[in-house]
């Protein structure tokens, strides 16, 4: 192809029918360099795309994919001694990559390499094929060759048919962003078995010490390890992140007003609380939300394992100090919110 901009945007040729693998001589159309130093391998079928294309030219893509800097510029040299008078490789890349110097850019960074299919018609499991290899971050493209005669001349219409102009930015979008969903699902499936692994940890430790609340709770996904108080709503809370572990009271009752009202009567009792609890806890009414919370917290750095002894133990023991602590509070305040089927005073207040 002596001229490479007829499939829409600047590419420099660095070789042509490259047989220059490893343990074989099979041997690619051409190889290119797109403006930002990937590597385009393009595959050029004068008739009928033919129902190998796309796995043969993945082939090639593969093997491209682990060509260095310097083999490219070697690659690129070889074809200029054959195809030209004295043109140096590094100068040319460098013209046209707009750059200074070779060494102040990356050729064929990580897996981005492209493809590129020209055929005079293209088969249905090929097209489907490429559309498939869009939709999972593959840059790849077909284009459709028609020549036509005009008096002694020949001429080319190339038009690219895969993904159409119109759809193609839509496409990378789309590609790049279920990539990045399954980036993070990823990360969140990673998330989740470190949790079950921390929280079946910890329910051994805790069992080990016959503290009863956890005896028959199961390892989670989640962040948060819950058991009950005694008053329906209400939840005492292990809570394992990244940057720290807590401990914690949860008021989550149906009705925001009665966890107002629980909390402002647990606060009321804040002094002798805190005493025995045996340090300050953090207060928060959450007047904008439902719930309200009472916890205490330590900072470790939860997602490196060789903590999790410390996190364990910490946790344990402030367990016990929140349940010492809350229990008598709460077994108090448990017949009122009985008997009265819970209490619904929207300022969080109540009179004797």
């Amino acid at each position: 192809m002596q001229t490479p901009e007829a499939l829409g945007e600047e590419l420099l040729v660095i070789q042509k029918e490259f047989d220059g693998f490893a343990d074989t001589r099979e041997r690619l159309d051409l190889l290119a360099l797109d403006k930002e130093g990937w590597l385009v391998v393009v595959e050029n079928k004068l008739d009928d795309s033919g129902r190998d294309v796309v796995w043969q030219a993945l082939k090639y893509v593969a093997y491209c994919s682990s060509l260095k800097k310097a083999e490219i510029v070697d690659i690129y040299q070889k074809y200029l001694d054959r195809s030209s008078d004295g043109q140096n490789a590094a100068a040319n890349l460098c013209e046209f990559l707009d750059i200074e110097d070779l060494d102040d850019t990356v050729l064929n960074a990580g897996n981005d390499q492209r493809l590129i299919l020209v055929a005079a018609n293209f088969r249905k499991e090929v097209t489907a094929t490429v559309l498939w290899l869009i939709g999972h971050g593959v840059q790849a493209q077909c284009f459709r060759v028609m020549p036509y005669s005009f008096g002694e001349e020949i001429l080319i219409d190339l038009q690219q048919i895969i993904p159409t102009p119109e759809a193609a930015d839509y496409m990378i979008g789309m590609a790049a962003k279920e990539s990045e969903e399954k980036s993070v699902q990823g990360t969140q499936k990673r998330r989740q078995e470190m949790r079950r692994a921390f929280w079946t940890r910890t329910l051994e430790e805790l069992r080990s010490r016959n503290i009863a609340r956890y005896a028959n709770i199961s390892p989670s996904k989640d962040h948060w390890l819950s058991s009950a108080t005694g008053v329906s709503g209400c939840g005492f809370s292990l809570i394992f992140l990244k940057s720290e572990a807590r401990v914690e009271l949860y008021l989550a009752r149906a009705e925001a007003s009665e966890n107002k009202w629980i909390f402002d009567r647990l606060e009321r009792e804040r002094q002798e609380i805190e005493e025995r609890f045996g340090a300050e806890l953090k207060w928060q009414r959450l007047d904008d939300k439902k719930a309200s919370r009472i916890s205490h917290s330590h900072p470790f750095d939860g997602f490196d394992d060789e903590n999790w002894p410390d996190m364990i133990e910490w946790l344990c023991q402030h367990f016990v100090k929140l349940e010492d602590a809350f229990s008598e509070p709460l077994a108090r305040l448990n017949p009122r919110l009985r008997s009265q089927g819970g209490v619904s005073l929207g300022n969080g207040s109540d009179s004797r």
